[in-house]
């Protein structure tokens, strides 16, 4: 499930998933890390995409992370669900299949990347999908709403392992900077 419906105001509310980096929108970079999935869930307004997704939109749109969470892991038959931000240019394959490893292991809801700061990212993880949907209806319960929540409401209610991020995989393009930054590394003729 990758989520690609923020605002993007830092990016002067830009649609970032569609920016390009190293020749490919950042919302297709997210894809193609997600080469393995059964099924791959788009959560944001329907965009064009370089393969084949189920589009999902929470409502009310834009309403933040966990609003789109919930609306995407409605769709979800899996075991374990990865969710991923739109805006993560180096996330590979391999580095979703660790993360669905971690998420895997005994005593475990899911597995969260640490960014390079040692801050764990929920939006770059892989979860147990009966516990998301537990920690949703629990946020629900408790709140009201789900709409304009942070995705930590969720997460603070599971057991969760910490991958750390090698190689810089974790780097998110919230800002020109990092933009500029990532395609810098990701030149299209880099690969």
């Amino acid at each position: 499930m990758v989520l690609a419906g923020g605002r993007a105001r830092r990016l002067g509310g830009a649609d970032k998933p569609m920016v390009s980096v190293g020749g490919m929108s950042l919302l297709d970079r997210a894809l193609q890390a997600c080469g393995g999935a059964g099924r791959t869930m788009v959560v944001g307004p329907h965009r064009a995409t370089v393969r084949p997704v189920h589009h999902v939109q929470e409502s009310p749109v834009r309403g933040g992370p966990l609003a789109a969470l919930a609306a995407g892991v409605r769709w979800v038959r899996a075991p374990f669900v990865v969710v991923l931000a739109a805006d993560l240019p180096f996330v590979r394959q391999e580095t979703v299949t660790e993360l669905l490893r971690q998420a895997a292991g005994c005593g475990t809801e899911g597995a969260v990347m640490l960014e390079t700061q040692g801050r764990d990212n929920p939006l770059f993880a892989a979860y147990r999908t009966a516990a998301v949907r537990r920690g949703l209806a629990l946020a629900l319960a408790r709140h009201g709403v789900l709409t304009g929540l942070p995705i930590r409401v969720l997460t603070h209610s599971l057991v969760l392992r910490y991958v750390p991020d090698i190689g810089g995989v974790s780097i998110d393009c919230d800002t020109w900077e990092a933009v500029a930054l990532a395609r810098a590394i990701l030149k299209p003729d880099a690969g």
